[in-house]
């Protein structure tokens, strides 16, 4: 979809402009789909380093005295358990489970930052605004944070001398809080791209600077400006989430594989009795990878057949070109999940033969080396 006059923009749209991307609506902000090319941008992550304006994610900031005991309620993971400087990936469901959002939160010393999806900002702040007790503070900083992630092999080249030697050394999932190119800045370990990286979270006013200093400081080191195209592929060949693809509020975090963000030992959190049973009773669909016969992709919403019946819907899918394959995530009833089934994607009047595979397709990321 082209942009209109309407849509928001980050503080980064000259800079865009200036490079040639191609601007598209994404969740309503005027977004970079690709600079050079998805396939060369995609490479370059997976090689060298990828520069990432991501500053349409939501940032909430949460404070006060039983914070830790609010985010632990209205969370499924284990918030309460998370120490200063620990970032942690989690869901966030309705009472019968289905997925509000999925999130990454952020502890500092004296506060929580939650990171949201930004098609998901204005309802995620109203649905924790209406759990949220007195005492606790629950602020939207999105407008005013800006957000950029620094993705590959060489990420730690890139700002090696900008940032604190401390973070350099972090394994993931951790952060620091100190300087980026001389301004206040959030250094965090995390990323969507399956690569070694880092995600910077500093005041929007300071965009030129960081802007600058990341391209002049990544130009020995091969860094390139990334686009939403070659986001997608990269977190599609790691099976990573897509709100509003693979997960909604329609489906539940154990039908999409995330059990492991569901703490069902703690004593309460929303959504906990609906995943209890739902645990118990069994999983009736769940959601699978796909690995395509050939180069045709299957392509979200196409239906999943076996044997001519259907069972399934496809979610996401491209082309890898890291794995030199078409791949795709997919809902499939229980009885055609198991690995090495053979089934079909609907294709109009033709059919694309896929096999079931395990998540992630990719699985040779520098992340894993790093921490």
């Amino acid at each position: 979809m082209e942009p209109t006059a309407t849509l928001k923009r980050t503080p980064f749209h000259r800079f865009h402009k200036d490079a040639g991307a191609k601007l598209v609506d994404f969740a309503g902000f005027e977004m970079p789909l690709r600079y050079a090319g998805d396939v060369r941008e995609h490479q370059a992550v997976r090689t060298c380093a990828g520069l990432f304006d991501i500053s349409h994610m939501g940032e909430f900031i949460v404070r006060g005295v039983g914070a830790a005991e609010f985010l632990d309620r209205a969370l499924t993971n284990d918030i309460a358990s998370t120490t200063p400087g620990q970032a942690m990936y989690t869901v966030m469901c309705r009472p019968d489970g289905g997925i509000v959002d999925d999130l990454y939160v952020y502890r500092s010393g004296d506060h929580f930052m939650l990171v949201v999806n930004a098609s998901n900002i204005a309802k995620d702040f109203a649905w924790l605004r209406d759990q949220c007790p007195t005492g606790v503070s629950l602020t939207d900083r999105s407008d005013d944070t800006a957000l950029l992630a620094v993705q590959g092999p060489k990420a730690s080249d890139v700002l090696r001398g900008h940032v604190p030697e401390p973070a350099l050394a972090m394994p993931a999932n951790r952060f620091v809080e100190g300087p980026l190119f001389g301004v206040p800045a959030t250094i965090a370990r995390t990323g969507y791209t399956g690569e070694d990286g880092f995600e910077l979270y500093f005041k929007s006013g300071d965009a030129l600077a960081v802007w600058n200093g990341l391209i002049e400081a990544g130009r020995p080191h091969g860094l390139e400006p990334v686009g939403l195209g070659a986001r997608d592929t990269l977190r599609l060949e790691m099976a990573y989430m897509l709100y509003g693809n693979d997960i909604d509020d329609t489906t539940s975090p154990l039908e999409a594989g995330l059990g492991w963000t569901v703490k069902l030992a703690k004593p309460a959190f929303t959504g906990r009795d609906a995943l209890a049973r739902q645990k118990e009773q069994g999983l009736t669909r769940r959601l699978v990878g796909l690995e395509a016969e050939g180069r045709r992709v299957p392509r979200h919403d196409m239906a999943v057949e076996s044997g001519g019946r259907a069972v399934g819907r496809v979610t996401s899918g491209a082309y890898g070109p890291s794995v030199g394959k078409a791949v795709a995530m997919a809902y499939v009833d229980a009885t055609s999940a198991a690995l090495g089934a053979a089934l079909e994607v609907a294709a109009g009047a033709s059919r694309i033969p896929v096999r079931v595979v395990k998540r992630p397709f990719y699985t040779h990321g520098s992340r894993r080396a790093a921490g």
